[in-house]
């Protein structure tokens, strides 16, 4: 798996959930803060303002895509100056799928597409937290077919969903979570300030280091190995990696085996030996030692633990 989709598998959990909802002015939504969530919302007609706890408001339009990683609070209506009803999504509650929805009045009408990610607080990547509260890709920036495209297809599957809807539209949610993550990277590579992260996907020798680290964690990885991979000599590489990834080659090496072994925990009934070979440690109680380190129990209770707490999923 490459850097991006290991991100996307790593961070959500459960089922995610998305609802195409047609909007009659006069309108305003208030979309409360959900800790340990990601959402997005895709303006599909007519156009809106997006009204964001902190800041002023933005218009949007059609093709326009608000993305917001961090589950912070935000609001959107016909206008700023329409009073906002309190939204009745509810953190903790395992949400539907997909549905549809009309709300409003009798006036102008605005169809949106939103969608919702559960996300692992404990283990999320470093390239999610480095985004920003709250992302707008408006339509104009870079015409992205590709995530136009994934937009338009879990659009029309969900106004008019028919069989295998449930395994199409939760491939495209997550399909259209990438497109979105693409999406910005491209614009911040084009940017003066750009995010370590982006920088650090945008550099070719660094970028494959990181693909050959997520491709093959179990691989027995030396500085060296990663520098002749990344073309650089190795205190180059050593000294240029770190700056860009925020951690030494071998350090996110094993914060990478790790996180990935913790996905395996939770949702895999792979014995621990299994798990151990499969990031890299030759002996289960060499794994269990570096687990416990990083997340303070041993891996067979981190299982029971994740298990007993996991969410059965939404049917």
């Amino acid at each position: 798996m490459d850097v991006l989709s290991d991100v996307i598998a790593g961070m959500r959990i459960g089922l995610p959930h998305s609802v195409r909802v047609a909007w009659s002015a006069p309108w305003g939504q208030r979309f409360p803060a959900m800790q340990g969530s990601a959402g997005f919302q895709v303006i599909l007609q007519g156009s809106c303002w997006l009204l964001p706890d902190a800041g002023e408001p933005i218009q949007l339009h059609v093709g326009d895509v608000l993305f917001v990683p961090h589950g912070h609070g935000y609001a959107l209506a016909d206008s700023p100056s329409t009073d906002l009803a309190d939204s009745h999504c509810e953190p903790d509650r395992e949400a539907g799928l997909f549905a549809s929805a009309s709300a409003g009045g009798s006036g102008a009408v605005t169809v949106t597409l939103s969608g919702g990610y559960r996300l692992d607080q404990t283990r999320g990547h470093p390239i999610l937290r480095e985004l920003p509260d709250l992302i707008h890709l408006p339509a104009r920036l870079g015409q992205q077919r590709e995530l136009r495209a994934a937009v338009d297809l879990l659009a029309a599957e969900i106004a008019d969903p028919k069989l295998g809807a449930d395994t199409v539209v939760a491939s495209l949610l997550d399909t259209l979570l990438l497109y979105i993550l693409r999406a910005y990277l491209d614009l911040d590579s084009g940017r003066c300030a750009i995010g370590r992260w982006a920088a650090a996907l945008a550099d070719p020798g660094i970028s494959a280091a990181l693909e050959a680290v997520h491709g093959d964690p179990a691989h027995p990885w030396t500085v060296a190995s990663l520098a002749d991979l990344a073309g650089l000599s190795r205190a180059a590489f050593a000294r240029r990696f770190a700056l860009l990834v925020g951690r030494p080659p071998l350090g996110y090496l094993t914060w990478w085996r790790l996180s990935t072994a913790s996905r395996l925990l939770r949702t895999t009934d792979a014995p621990l030996s299994e798990v151990a070979h499969r990031v890299g440690y030759g002996s289960e109680y060499a794994f269990a030692n570096a687990f416990k380190r990083e997340f303070g129990t041993p891996p067979g209770r981190f299982r029971r633990q994740t298990c007993s707490l996991a969410p059965a999923p939404a049917g």
